[in-house]
């Protein structure tokens, strides 16, 4: 049976963000070159944080700004293109991202494309029926930032068949209660809806109402909507929802059960984190007592809540859920008031997708740091999510994921090879032939498992590292065409290797043996 925790007003005592304070995240008006302010909010360019990709203008018009411009990325099956944000490592995080696709590809629909989260797989962004709405679409998750960067990344599908884009990008840091039922060491949220009950606004209640503008969505739903609690205090919840949802509420008569199909989505089978916000109204607390169980299809949520002036959120953090969700508000035996609810919130519980080992990656990154034009999709994480590794590059998946194969032939490389690509020790296969690379071959000695290094093509100058020759697994070392001088070392002369040094080297054979 999934568990259910209750949180009183009167258990807790905890600090809350003013509701004058501006969410002090990150946020990212993709395509623009400009930097601006929208109701106390600051929105940055996004050159720095991202390298592919060009910036495009929508074609119709708009009235935010944030959804005049996109950038779009090449439509590559399996390729990601990563946004790179400076972030507090062990940090918890709302990370938003925006899409309002705007004719930007010439096409009457936008396109289908998967979205990431550092190594995690989020979710398919598809803004089709928002867009034939007039509608921008947006995702919302809550993460946490297990190193000083965290990314966004998009990438092509097999439904994609024009070019992703995204439209803004928000990484707002979220205070230590907020969600902290959660272990976001092993698991993300991905928003399914947040609404506010009987609130029956023309927009979303957001900052400042909300100090980490989520977006309060209003939900009347057919039923009997009356006024809420105006003087709640949200310091106690743990989420702190903001107290604008508690001024209005869905309620039913005396003895009345609710039943209310929420959220108003089909779900994917799959463990919900579920939080009801209740809060009842002081001017009916003399007439009596609002006790009611809360059943979601079927199955009991909770029993004889208890609602008061004070408030109340009950939560559920692995609650499964599949198809069309019900819940019901039950009066209790001898309750005289009917049953309330002010707000909900849903999200699918992910699993996270893990890392690609940490020397792995600062290996990789030092080699994409030496190279003057590396591949646009180095980025993120290189191995993660299954099928979005790195052009380039293989790996295994086992108890630690670990780089095993680098093939950036024929691309045009220009730079140099550096010694740190000696710590990726679990490389089998190194092939960079027909580049522009120069400079000396570093020492690779620590390769033990290396069988094939292909440098061939290249303006590799300085002598060939002996060290080569300890690499008892190597079976195939091609250096043709290079700018190589000096002696052939002897103890690359051996048995099961294939050797080739000649033409394009200026190198002379090592002395008889």
């Amino acid at each position: 049976m999934p568990s259910v925790s209750l949180l009183l007003l009167s258990l807790l005592s905890l600090l809350s963000l003013s509701s004058s304070q501006s969410p002090s995240g990150t946020l990212i008006d993709c395509g623009t070159v400009n930097v601006y302010t929208i109701n106390g909010l600051k929105w940055l360019p996004d050159n720095d944080y991202v390298t592919g990709g060009i910036p495009k203008n929508v074609t119709v018009a708009v009235a935010v700004p944030t959804l005049s411009t996109v950038r779009s990325f090449p439509n590559k099956l399996h390729q990601k293109f990563c946004y790179v944000v400076p972030v507090f490592r062990g940090g918890k995080y709302l990370v938003r991202t925006t899409y309002f696709y705007g004719g930007v590809n010439g096409r009457d629909s936008p396109p289908v494309f998967d979205q990431m989260v550092d190594g995690t797989f989020w979710s398919e962004v598809n803004t089709t029926v928002d867009y034939v709405h007039g509608l921008a679409s947006y995702y919302e998750g809550v993460f946490l930032a297990q190193g000083k960067h965290m990314s966004l990344c998009i990438g092509s599908n097999n439904y994609t068949d024009s070019d992703p884009f995204i439209s803004a990008l928000e990484f707002v840091p979220l205070e230590e209660s907020v969600y902290n039922s959660t272990d976001f060491g092993k698991f993300g949220l991905r928003l399914i809806a947040r609404h506010s009950f009987g609130y029956s606004g023309a927009d979303n209640i957001r900052y400042p109402d909300d100090p980490f503008d989520r977006f309060w969505e209003p939900l009347v739903d057919n039923k009997k909507p009356e006024p809420g609690n105006l003087n709640v205090s949200v310091s106690g919840f743990w989420n702190l929802p903001p107290s604008k949802i508690f001024k209005t509420a869905l309620a039913t008569r005396p003895a009345e059960r609710m039943e209310l199909t929420w959220p108003p989505v089909f779900l994917s089978s799959s463990r919900y984190y579920i939080a009801l916000y209740f809060a009842d109204n002081p001017s009916s607390s003399r007439e009596g007592t609002r006790v009611f169980d809360i059943i979601i299809n079927g199955i009991p949520y909770h029993r004889n809540l208890n609602v008061t002036p004070d408030g109340v959120a009950v939560f559920a953090t692995h609650w499964p859920l599949s198809g069309a969700t019900k819940i019901t508000l039950n009066p209790a035996p001898g309750s005289n008031k009917g049953p309330l609810i002010n707000g909900g919130e849903i999200f699918q519980v992910l699993e996270l997708g893990g890392r690609t080992l940490t020397r792995d990656v600062i290996a990789l990154e030092t080699l994409r740091n030496s190279l003057q034009n590396p591949p646009l999709d180095w980025s993120g994480d290189p191995c993660l999510p299954h099928g979005y590794s790195w052009t380039g590059i293989t790996c295994t998946y086992d108890r630690r994921i670990r780089i095993v194969t680098l093939n950036l032939t024929n691309m045009g490389l220009s730079g140099s090879l550096p010694s740190n690509i000696s710590r990726l020790t679990a490389l089998s296969g190194i092939w960079l032939g027909n580049n522009n690379l120069s400079g000396t071959i570093p020492d690779l000695s620590s390769l033990m498992r290396l069988e094939t290094l292909h440098l061939e093509d290249n303006q590799f100058s300085g002598e060939i590292p002996s060290s080569l020759g300890k690499i008892q697994s190597l079976r195939e070392l091609f250096l043709q065409n290079n700018n190589l001088t000096g002696q052939i070392p002897s103890s690359l002369i051996k048995p099961g290797l294939n050797l080739k040094t000649s033409p394009g080297n200026q190198l002379s054979s090592p002395p008889p043996s």
